[in-house]
């Protein structure tokens, strides 16, 4: 499992979720979204397991537990704050709304 979240999208997701240096934020898969109609990237604080995926950005630390890492497994998250845009990039999926296409 290998995941790149940007130094802006960590401090991003921090501020948006008025969270501390330190704290532990889930990414999950998420069925559906607005306009998606495929798959999306659920965020919650919490705590990781000891099968976690762990990585760190912008003082925050990001986990993965397992039953996702199908999705999240060679993704790029990051921030463009002049057009207050969160981007998700997986090559190894192509389409992240509807990977199977």
């Amino acid at each position: 499992m290998q995941m790149t979240i940007t130094e802006e999208a960590g401090q991003h997701y921090k501020q948006e979720m008025d969270l501390a240096d330190g704290a532990a934020v889930r990414l999950f898969v998420r069925i559906g979204g607005v306009g998606s109609g495929g798959f999306s990237i659920g965020v919650d604080p919490g705590e990781p397991s000891a099968v976690s995926y762990q990585t760190e950005a912008g003082g925050l630390r990001f986990f993965v537990e397992p039953q996702d890492q199908w999705y999240l497994d060679g993704m790029t998250i990051s921030y463009h704050p002049a057009i207050d845009y969160l981007h998700f990039d997986n090559p190894r999926l192509g389409d992240t709304d509807h990977p199977n296409n």
